[in-house]
C-alpha cells in the first residue's frame, strides 16, 4: 500500500489547465503574474494541490512537530478572483503597503484580487518580495 501524498505537493500536470480556470480579461492576468512570479523567484511554475501555480520550494517545520513542503511564492488563477499565498500576518506586517494596493481582500496569508488591472503593480512586487525574503529567512 503507497502513502498517501499530502493533499499541497508539487505534481508534474500541466500548468496550462490551471492558467486557464481564470476566464476572460482575468486569462491575460493570469498570464501577468506568471511572469512577475518567476521574474522575481528565478524558478519555473510548477502545479501544487492540482490548483495552485509555486514557484521554488522550501521546507517547514512547525514547533508541533509537523512540517511540510511548500511554493516559495504560488498564486492561483480563477474565474472570479486571483489569490495570491504570502507569509502569515502580511496584512499586519506591511499595512502600509496594503493600504496603498487597491481593491483586494485579505485573510492571514492570502490576497484575493477582483481584478489586477485595479492594483498598484509596484505595490503588488514589494509584497511579493518582502514575502519572498521572509519566507527565505525562516527556510534557512
Amino acid at each position: 500500500m503507497s502513502a498517501k501524498q499530502p493533499a499541497m505537493s508539487p505534481s508534474d500536470a500541466p500548468i496550462e489547465p490551471v492558467l486557464d480556470r481564470a476566464t476572460g480579461p482575468r486569462r491575460a492576468e493570469a498570464d501577468e503574474l506568471l511572469a512577475l512570479f518567476g521574474e522575481l523567484s528565478g524558478e519555473r511554475p510548477v502545479v501544487w494541490a492540482g490548483r495552485i501555480l509555486g514557484f521554488g520550494e522550501y521546507e517547514y517545520r512547525y514547533d508541533s512537530g509537523h512540517g511540510g513542503r511548500a511554493p516559495l511564492l504560488a498564486f492561483a488563477p480563477g474565474p472570479k478572483q486571483h489569490t495570491i499565498y504570502l507569509v502569515d500576518g502580511f496584512a499586519e506586517r506591511w499595512p502600509d503597503l496594503v493600504d496603498r494596493l487597491g481593491p483586494h481582500r485579505a485573510s492571514k496569508a492570502c490576497l484575493y484580487l477582483t481584478r489586477l488591472s485595479a492594483v498598484d503593480r509596484d505595490v503588488l512586487r514589494l509584497l511579493l518580495e518582502r514575502s519572498l525574503a521572509e519566507t527565505l529567512d525562516t527556510a534557512a
